[in-house]
């Protein structure tokens, strides 16, 4: 975020986290470093699952699956954007913790995509 804010010349406080979940698992689909902020993989859920989108769609996070207790997610491209343009609207904030004690190892709070009501 303070990159982008430097590069932007913006106030930090204008600056938020948009994250997009990619449709793959694999890191070898991504070999270079992102053009824009990072690729984030090896984070799970705890109380839902994920839906893999069709094609370039983003799929959307979906109730839990029976016996299914920590799904992984797919791989996450992290990015900086102006607060302005932050989706809201079938966006669920999804607290990111480092391990699973929560409390002090807060990361970010990730903005998961819910499924759509088309």
């Amino acid at each position: 975020m303070q990159v982008t804010a430097r590069a932007e010349n913006l106030p930090l406080d204008d600056i938020s986290l948009r994250t997009e979940v990619k449709n793959s698992f694999d890191i070898g689909d991504f070999p270079n470093f992102a053009p824009q902020g990072a690729y984030v993989n090896g984070l799970f859920l705890e109380g839902a699952g994920w839906e893999l989108g069709r094609g370039e769609e983003q799929g959307y996070l979906v109730d839990m699956q029976l016996k299914e207790l920590h799904p992984i997610v797919p791989i996450i491209h992290v990015t900086a954007i102006r607060r302005a343009n932050v989706q809201t609207i079938a966006i669920y904030d999804c607290p990111v913790y480092q391990t699973t004690i929560r409390g002090p190892t807060y990361v970010f709070c990730a903005g998961l995509q819910l499924e759509s009501e088309e």
